[in-house]
């Protein structure tokens, strides 16, 4: 059984200047649209920023999203609050782990950049995106050609599994 490209999966926070291919971004979408999601409901949306002035000032703003300073583009996970009240947040972080394990494959890189629950003194992404009331960013992915190189590596650790009970 071959988990390559699980393992493959790492978090790249330097990046190239090449641009991302559109076919790319393309695939990169699709692999997220595959998600399960609770209900078939498919709360997702996605936005594709790619605007240098824009992936600087999240990078300025946001505290973990420094790498955006060299990533050529971001894909915000945003979920509609109002197609799934209840899991919104975990079909878009379904949707989310396939962007990531889509990116080796493309010869890609990225990383998770944490949003949801976001804290009201900054949701500058809000008003940045244009987002309708219903529509909640649950993280951001920076995606680009990697300008480091990490080793698959897995991570298992037998003392956090348990068989029938703890």
């Amino acid at each position: 059984m071959n988990l390559d490209f699980i393992f493959r999966r790492r978090s790249i926070r330097q990046f190239t200047d090449q641009p991302v291919e559109p076919e790319k971004i393309d695939a990169i979408l699709k692999a997220a649209m595959a998600a399960p999601s609770a209900h078939n409901r498919r709360p997702w949306h996605f936005i594709v920023i790619r605007n240098r002035p824009s992936l600087n000032t999240i990078a300025e703003r946001h505290p973990y999203a420094k790498m955006l300073f060299t990533a050529p583009l971001a894909v915000a996970v945003c979920g509609d609050r109002q197609v799934s009240v209840k899991r919104w947040d975990q079909d878009c972080a379904a949707a989310t782990e396939n962007i990531l394990l889509s990116l080796p494959a493309l010869g890609l890189g990225g990383v998770w950049i944490g949003y949801h629950p976001v804290e009201p003194s900054s949701d500058f992404l809000r008003a940045m995106l244009h987002l309708p009331e219903n529509i909640a960013v649950f993280c951001l992915v920076a995606v680009g050609y990697p300008a480091e190189s990490k080793e698959p590596r897995t991570q298992y650790d037998a003392r956090a599994v348990h068989h029938e009970q703890w």
